[in-house]
């Protein structure tokens, strides 16, 4: 199973992007987790550059790429001015048009007590660009307020198990759409 893993958050130490690092160091053997490091590189969505005729820019090629070649993707996102931030939303923007991703399973992982909004969010703009979103417990793991890096999420038994059971919704879903 190879996992894309897409991190809301263009912060260097972002809690976001540390727990799909750590969803990734717990993925149990045959599953690959590859972040996506692209999403502050693309360039503002733009119509004109999507056409049928269109060669689209090299980053949004790359990104529908990884897409294409992921069987799903693990979406991880912070809540700014209760919705999703502006780089990840262009990130789907540029994705709407792409072949490959209506029906591509989408498991958002949620790991912000305070991050009430962004999860509807996402989910309206995921299931109106037919991605199938999952909806499972597992998938909402509470972090300590005191932005845990990586290592700490691992060292720490209870979230290295919660993060560990987030993969099991997405493994359960790409095997009943076999």
């Amino acid at each position: 199973m190879r996992l894309l893993a897409i991190s809301g958050s263009l912060r260097a130490r972002s809690t976001n992007t540390a727990a799909l690092d750590a969803v990734a160091a717990l993925a149990p053997a045959g599953t690959t987790v590859t972040r996506y490091p692209g999403l502050g590189e693309l360039p503002h969505f733009n119509p004109d550059l999507d056409g049928e005729a269109a060669e689209p820019p090299p980053a949004v090629a790359a990104l529908r790429a990884e897409v294409a070649a992921a069987d799903a993707l693990v979406i991880c996102s912070p809540e700014y001015a209760h919705g999703v931030p502006g780089s990840l939303k262009n990130a789907l923007d540029w994705l709407v048009s792409c072949t490959d991703f209506p029906g591509k399973v989408v498991a958002l992982l949620v790991v912000s007590p305070s991050a009430v909004f962004v999860h509807a969010a996402l989910r309206e703009t995921l299931q109106t660009m037919s991605a199938q979103v999952l909806d499972d417990p597992r998938l909402i793991v509470a972090m300590p307020r005191n932005r845990l890096d990586t290592a700490a999420m691992l060292a720490d038994d209870a979230l290295a198990r919660a993060l560990a059971a987030a993969i099991e919704p997405i493994a359960a879903a790409l095997a009943s759409s076999r």
